[in-house]
């Protein structure tokens, strides 16, 4: 296992691809700024954070049960936020701040309210068209209180043993049935102004761990992996949904490395197999299951992974680490200014698509 959770020499920085045009007006700081999501520690903006996004020096923000109290409450958060970022650089003012939020419904929903339905009591009744209602009432919920992005669908198969079957944060046991259903729920949040991530490439379906606590050893060929556990992604990469997030786990048939962690999964995988051109994001960067790696050590292995967002859901320092990591490595040559423009103008592409 050890092996697995190996991050100290990544492969080479990704290229950076088309032209970032806009990004490449930023500053080095707000350039890396923008492929940053941080957190707050309760329910009022710290000042810190207010400068930090004044700057233009931050993506977004994910939200959890501890930044909320009420409705009122919550939607003053996001109105200050916005109102943070529209004082900021004049590139960046018209961009919205991109607020996050993890609202599957059932056990994992941080906000009252829709999803009504956790996604396995969809899948029992097998509907698209529940599945995408209930997507734009969750949509509905989230845009009354300032959130535009929600950290769903999860498309991981439900098989047996699998934590997210436990969970019911499953879609149904079949790829074509976890297409269906996670792909309307995703059609309903974009109907209803919110973007989708479809979430945990290349799927947690057969692990039997809480992702958060500990790594997850996918441990079956690559064959297995794309005729079955991937098909899900590709059917949101055909349907547009926006984002993707990458997985802590561990797919030896592809890598020793957690997901989020591999260009093989991330550049290869992703990107190119399964044809994924949109928005990747990791997954928390402060769980419990890679806490033995520093802030900067994860903060280069995403970007070199090819990931665009890093999720940083816990402190500030820790984002904050992480940007000045990269923003050391890009002075020193250890990564391009273009790889880190590449990932920037997608993240903003992704914000102007808000407006």
């Amino acid at each position: 296992m050890a092996a697995a959770l190996s991050v100290a020499a990544p492969a080479a920085t990704p290229p950076a691809g088309a032209a970032a045009t806009r990004a490449t007006g930023l500053t080095l700081q707000q350039s890396v700024g923008q492929r940053v999501i941080g957190s707050l520690p309760g329910t009022t903006v710290p000042a810190e954070l207010a400068a930090k996004i004044r700057r233009g020096e931050l993506g977004g923000v994910i939200l959890f049960a501890r930044n909320i109290s009420s409705r009122p409450q919550l939607k003053a958060l996001t109105d200050r936020l916005q109102a943070e970022r529209k004082r900021g650089p004049r590139a960046l003012r018209s961009l919205p701040l991109l607020v996050m939020i993890d609202q599957e419904g059932g056990l994992v929903k941080r906000l009252p309210g829709a999803p009504q339905l956790s996604p396995v009591q969809v899948a029992a009744r097998n509907s698209a068209d529940l599945a995408r209602r209930t997507g734009v009432a969750a949509a509905a919920n989230l845009t009354g209180v300032g959130v535009n992005v929600n950290l769903a669908p999860v498309l991981d198969l439900g098989l047996p043993g699998s934590s997210v079957l436990e969970l019911g944060r499953t879609y149904g046991s079949t790829p074509a049935q976890v297409s269906k259903l996670g792909v309307a729920f995703a059609s309903g949040l974009r109907a209803g102004g919110v973007l989708a991530s479809a979430k945990h490439f290349p799927g947690l379906g057969r692990g039997g761990h809480d992702e958060d606590l500990k790594l997850n050893r996918i441990d079956v060929p690559l064959s297995t992996l794309r005729a079955s556990d991937e098909l899900p992604f590709r059917a949101a990469a055909r349907a547009g949904v926006p984002l993707t997030m990458v997985s802590t786990g561990v797919y030896p048939a592809l890598d020793s490395r957690p997901a989020m962690f591999s260009p093989r999964i991330v550049q290869r995988e992703l990107r190119e197999v399964v044809g994924f051109d949109g928005v990747v994001v990791t997954d928390d960067l402060e769980v419990p299951a890679i806490a033995h790696l520093s802030p900067e050590r994860k903060a280069l292995a995403a970007v070199r992974a090819g990931d665009d967002l890093l999720l940083f859901c816990q402190t500030a320092s820790a984002a904050d680490r992480g940007a000045a990591a990269l923003v050391r490595a890009v002075r020193s040559g250890a990564i391009s200014r273009a790889a880190i423009d590449d990932g920037a103008e997608r993240a903003i592409s992704l914000r102007a698509a808000l407006r």
